[in-house]
């Protein structure tokens, strides 16, 4: 019998109440938000359970919302699958804006090793109990989290280009 996406948040409701919350289905896959400080046991049990069996984590990545309220203007979405109901999740815990900082699922996953880096040299999300977290991709010497959106897309200033030439005029109408 295939898991459906109620019986995962009956399960998850019964064991950690209102640490996960706001479940729904978005493109095809069952999602669901943690308490950030929760996600490391909430991601056990998904895993250890024998009848959920989320025994593979696909991805961690993060998302940088600069508009949300200062208690959510990061988010680190996880990626679980189950092989053997073919099933997947998303999972996503937000964090402030000022310090985000979310435990590390390394222990359970050592996929997550990487992936984690990851996030931390692109976003500046720093992984309690990660075991090297350093940058990966970018310069050790870089200061700044290339992915969060705190600078302006293009320099304002600039009169080297012709925007008729890029597809933007101005509409005087």
């Amino acid at each position: 019998m295939a898991l459906e996406s109620l019986d995962i948040q009956t399960k998850l409701q019964d064991t950690f109440g209102e640490k996960v919350f706001n479940f729904r289905t978005e493109f095809d896959m069952f999602v669901f938000d943690v308490e950030a400080t929760s996600n490391l046991e909430i991601i056990k049990f998904l895993k250890e359970e024998p009848s959920l069996n989320f025994n593979f984590l696909t991805d961690v990545c993060g998302i940088h919302y600069p508009d949300n309220p200062a208690n959510e203007q990061f988010c680190v979405v996880y990626h679980m699958h189950n092989w053997f109901e073919n099933k997947r999740i998303r999972i996503k815990a937000y964090l402030p804006g000022e310090h985000p900082r979310i435990n590390s699922v390394t222990s359970l996953f050592l996929s997550a090793d990487w992936q984690e880096r990851e996030t931390y040299d692109f976003y500046g999300i720093h992984f309690e109990g990660h075991p090297n977290l350093c940058r990966i991709l970018n310069m050790d010497e870089m200061i700044s989290f290339p992915m969060r959106k705190e600078f302006p897309m293009e320099d304002s200033g600039r009169t080297d280009k012709d925007d008729r030439f890029f597809g933007r005029t101005i509409n005087n109408c």
